[in-house]
């Protein structure tokens, strides 16, 4: 199956996934929950579906792993758009969570996606040591060693008396977006009980490009094609790749980090080329 495809598929399955969770409860907290799950780019469940895949486990097997990925996914993107953090009204071309409810249901809502999460990971299909350790890795990829670390230092570069300089940025990034992604490509030799080191270093070098293609696209990309506000790092005074880099350096970065991780999982030969254009894909998007 193409990359295209098999991310539009790994959308659709997560969707899916989703709403069979959620039915019978009624209320504006499962229609939040599955409203903030919409609409974005599906990456992180992609990862899971394809390097699980790659290691032999399809479909089903990975499909709560995949979805469990989403749901924190999506949790920290309602969190991270509150008026206590980001403050923005704007998310996937839509009104964010608490401008289209409230901030009470919004909290709610995230805390419910954070909670399923980890009902979802618990339930992937592999035998239970596998289970375990996915279950312990997500929890510290979303903990304070990871995605919440990486935001608390992202809110107090906002009012440090000096910026940031470039090591402080990759250390920081690699907690608040590397984490995640990084997690779900090491997702599928986890789940095979198999070496991790490849994926590992793939993802690694994939969060990474990921957010430098988030800078540049703060500073040059479009609003409507972006879906949210632009050029907020520049206004509050953080220090940026493209701040720091240079608008070209920072590109030139990015895709060096891209090949760095094709470069990686190699080994894989033909079977990893939905991964391969899925590091292209990341530094050539538009949202």
């Amino acid at each position: 199956m193409p990359f295209q495809a098999a991310l539009q598929n790994a959308r659709d399955y997560v969707e899916i996934t989703l709403m069979h969770k959620l039915i019978g409860l009624s209320g504006p907290l499962p229609e939040a929950m599955l409203y903030a799950t919409k609409g974005g780019k599906g990456l992180r469940g992609f990862l899971v579906l394809e390097s699980a895949r790659i290691h032999g486990i399809y479909g089903s097997a990975a499909g709560p792993a995949a979805a469990a990925i989403e749901a924190l996914h999506a949790y920290s993107l309602i969190h991270d758009d509150l008026p206590c953090m980001d403050d923005d009204d704007l998310r996937r071309g839509q009104p964010t969570v608490h401008r289209k409810w409230d901030e009470a249901t919004a909290v709610l809502a995230g805390d419910a996606l954070q909670a399923l999460a980890f009902e979802l990971v618990s339930m992937t299909d592999c035998p239970y040591e596998q289970r375990w350790l996915l279950t312990s890795t997500l929890a510290t990829a979303a903990g304070a060693r990871g995605m919440v670390g990486g935001q608390v230092a992202d809110i107090a570069a906002e009012t440090a008396a000096t910026a940031l300089n470039l090591d402080q940025i990759i250390a920081l990034q690699v907690g608040k977006t590397g984490a995640l992604i990084t997690w779900s490509a090491m997702a599928g030799p986890r789940m095979a009980g198999a070496e991790t080191h490849a994926m590992q270093s793939y993802g690694d070098c994939l969060g990474l490009a990921f957010q430098i293609a988030d800078d540049i696209l703060d500073v040059t990309g479009d609003v409507e094609k972006a879906g949210k506000r632009l050029q907020k790092d520049a206004a509050a005074g953080k220090a940026t790749f493209v701040s720091l880099l240079g608008l070209d350096a920072a590109r030139a970065r990015a895709k060096s980090l891209v090949e760095q991780a094709c470069d990686h999982i190699a080994p894989y030969g033909a079977s990893a080329q939905n991964l391969i254009d899925c590091a292209r894909f990341t530094i050539a998007r538009e949202s």
